[in-house]
Parts: structure tokens; sequence; C-alpha cells
């Protein structure tokens, strides 16, 4: 099994920069590392928590009183119009690597700062496209460490949703085919360029902070409240893009907590609609 470090600090694994230490952290490269990961958490009756690039994930600023499980599981097999990649690989090179290859469907993925197992996980998707639309098929490996592979329509894939988010255990690869398509790379420039004049790419953040409502934008409904640039602590509403968080001056979770609380008060008064987080919080007290 890859090494056990004890008290590794999160802050260094999530791209908002915030949170505490882990009680045990595990780099997982190989499918049998994950199996090994498992049984170490199994043994040591520990809950776990697998970890890919922290770009959805707010981490308490206690930390985690169990095992996170870093992803890097990054093997990839090429096959013309489809293929097999580790979930550890980042879904924006394979967006950017897919649309150079004349292929299209994972367009989007350029610019999205995550893996392709948090991808799976979140069905993240973007202009008009989801990460459930060109998938095949996912390898796993069950809490008790047993191997499976789902074929897509054993799954359930929604808005922000999948079948993984109701199981525990680690996605461990996924085989996706596209389409043949001349305009794919320009399209995925189009896209990226878009991102980076409207999205808060130069400040630490999770990315959206909520789930767009039926109909509705989250951004739009925020910044309708006047929230632009409003902060608590060190956490602020991004003056780019209002469903961003932003870190500016050492924020802690506690901060970015009461500012989600205080936006969805804000819109609730003057829309009347519930906003839904789409980060996930890791609290410290349900991670015992």
């Amino acid at each position: 099994m890859s090494v056990v470090r004890k008290d590794v600090v999160l802050r260094d694994y999530s791209t908002f920069g915030i949170g505490g230490a882990a009680r045990y952290f595990i780099e997982l490269r190989t499918v049998q590392d994950v199996v090994e990961a498992l049984a170490f958490c199994r043994k040591e009756g520990l809950p776990f928590l697998v970890l890919g690039k922290g770009s959805n994930t707010l981490f308490d600023d206690r930390g985690y009183p169990g095992v996170v499980l870093l992803n890097k599981l990054q093997e990839i097999t090429w096959r013309e119009a489809s293929f097999t990649v580790g979930s550890g690989y980042s879904f924006s090179l394979l967006g950017a690597q897919t649309a150079k290859k004349h292929f299209t469907g994972l367009e989007f993925a350029a610019g999205i700062p995550g893996t392709v197992g948090g991808a799976i996980f979140m069905n993240a998707g973007a202009n008009g496209q989801e990460t459930a639309h060109t998938l095949v098929e996912v390898d796993y490996i069950e809490e008790g460490g047993q191997r499976r592979t789902y074929a897509k329509k054993e799954l359930c894939f929604s808005y922000r949703f999948s079948s993984f988010q109701q199981k525990k255990g680690c996605i461990v690869a996924a085989t996706f085919e596209l389409k043949p398509s001349l305009e794919a790379k320009e399209r995925q420039k189009e896209l990226v360029e878009y991102r980076m004049k409207t999205q808060p790419y130069k400040m630490p953040s999770i990315g959206c902070i909520f789930r767009n409502p039926e109909g509705k934008g989250a951004g739009a409904l925020i910044e309708s409240c006047g929230l632009k640039g409003r902060g608590i602590g060190g956490a602020f509403v991004s003056e780019l893009h209002a469903n961003f968080i932003v870190n500016r001056e050492g924020a802690t979770a506690s901060d970015v907590l009461r500012l989600i609380a205080l936006v969805k008060e804000e819109v609730k008064k003057k829309s009347g609609l519930d906003l839904e987080t789409e980060i996930k919080y890791i609290p410290y007290e349900e991670s015992l």
C-alpha cells in the first residue's frame, strides 16, 4: 500500500486554500492502492474521503478525522473515438485533448479544474453538455474492496447528480465514446476564452457555489440582490461572477459558510427561491 501520512494540511489540496489537517492521508496511484487503502480504513474503523483536485470541496477548519484518499489514477488508453481513462486524470486536460483529436462531447471539460472521477460523481456539465452524455461505463471499487463495472444504463444521472453520490467506494476508471467533429477544437477554445472572461480564475475558489434553480441562473439571482463584492471575513462574493465565492484574505470555512447563509437568506427574501449548494462541505463532526 502507498505510504500512510499523518496530519496532512488539507488547504494545500483545495483550490479554495481552506481546511485543517487530515488524520491520515494516502495517495492512490493504482487500483491495488485503492483496494489496500479501503482495507486500511475498514481495519481502523475510520471514515474515508476520496479527493481529486479539491475543486468542489470545502474542508472544515478543524480538518478531517478520518482518511483522505488522494486520487492519482491517471492511466489512459486511446481507441480512436472511445477511450478508458483513470479517475484521477485531469478533466480539463481530457477536454482539451479530445477536442484537439477532433472529437466532440467533452469540449466543456476544458477549464474545469477537477478530475474525471469528480466529474462523473457530480455529473459535471456546461453549455449544453454533461459528463454522462458520452459515458459508456465506470469501473468502481466497492467499500468492501470488490471491483465492479457499471454500464451507464445501470446508473442514474441528472443535473449535478449521479448514483455514486449514494454509494461508498471509489471510482477508478471510466470509458467514454465521442463523435468526430472538425469544429470541436474551435468550440473548446471559445468556451475556455469565455470562462476566463466571466469567471474568477485568478482567485482561490471552488467553482459555482449554488445549483441553478429550474429556469433561473443562481449567479443572476445573487447579483440582483446586490451581493457582488459582499464579504464576511476573508470570503467574498466574486465581483466577476456572483455564483462564485473567492478567498480574498485568508478566508476560513466558517467565513464561507456564513456568507453562503447570508446569500441564501437574501435571495429567499427577494425571489422566494431556496438556493441549494452545489459544493461538497465536509463537516468535522459528521466525519466521525
